[in-house]
C-alpha cells in the first residue's frame, strides 16, 4: 500500500485539507495527516476560504479534522508522496524546520509533491522552487517569484505540473490537483 505524508494546521482550507485526504483514501493510499506539535487523534480547526466577489476570498470557520498520524513519528523516506495544503496554516508551518527539512527530502528523493494554494509558501520556505514552473494563489506569486520559481498565472479550476510537482491556485482545482498528484504517483487515471 503506497502512503501519502499530508501537512496540515491549525486554519488550514477546510477543502484543502479533507479532499485530498478522503480522495486519496478512496483510492487506497495510507494518509498520514499531520501538524507540527500534534499527535494522532488531535483535531486542527479548519478554516473555509470562499469566492464571493470581493477582492479577495471570505474566510469561515470550519470543521474540525482530526489528525490521523503523529508529526513526531514521521520518517519522510516511508513515503511515496507529500500533499501540503493551503490556507493560513502554512504561513506558520514554514516557520518549522522540522517540516522544511521533510519537504526537502521529497524533492532530493524525486518523489511526488502536491502543493494547493498558500501551502506553496512552505516549497519557497523550503528554497525548492528555483526553476520551477507553479501556480499558488495569486497573493503568493511574488513569494514564487523572489524564490527563483516561475509563477504562471491560471484559472482557479486548473494545476499546474513541473516534474515530480503539481500545483493549484485553490480548491476549485481539485479534480485537476488530484488527478495529476494521481498521475505521478503513477496510478492509472481514466481519460
Amino acid at each position: 500500500m503506497k502512503k501519502v505524508l499530508l501537512l496540515t494546521g491549525d486554519y488550514a482550507e477546510d477543502y484543502e485539507t479533507m479532499v485530498p485526504y478522503q480522495m486519496l483514501l478512496m483510492v487506497g493510499y495510507e494518509v498520514h495527516a499531520v501538524c507540527p506539535d500534534k499527535k494522532k487523534g488531535d483535531k486542527v480547526r479548519t478554516a473555509i476560504h470562499d469566492f464571493e466577489g470581493e477582492q479577495t476570498y471570505s474566510e469561515k470557520p470550519g470543521h474540525w479534522f482530526t489528525l490521523s498520524y503523529s508529526f513526531d513519528e514521521v520518517k519522510a523516506e516511508q513515503y511515496d508522496g507529500l500533499v501540503i495544503a493551503g490556507g493560513r496554516a502554512p504561513e506558520y508551518l514554514r516557520l518549522n524546520q522540522r517540516v522544511l527539512d521533510i519537504v526537502r527530502h521529497f524533492f532530493e528523493a524525486d518523489k511526488p509533491v502536491a502543493a494547493i494554494c498558500h501551502g506553496i509558501q512552505i516549497l519557497t520556505a523550503a528554497g525548492v522552487v528555483k526553476g520551477r514552473t507553479l501556480t499558488a494563489y495569486p497573493a503568493v506569486g511574488p513569494e514564487v517569484t523572489l524564490a527563483g520559481g516561475h509563477f504562471k498565472e491560471v484559472a482557479a479550476d486548473q494545476a499546474v505540473v513541473d516534474g515530480n510537482l503539481v500545483t493549484a491556485p485553490a480548491w476549485p482545482a481539485h479534480p485537476a490537483f488530484i488527478r495529476e498528484f494521481l498521475k505521478l504517483m503513477r496510478e492509472e487515471i481514466p481519460a
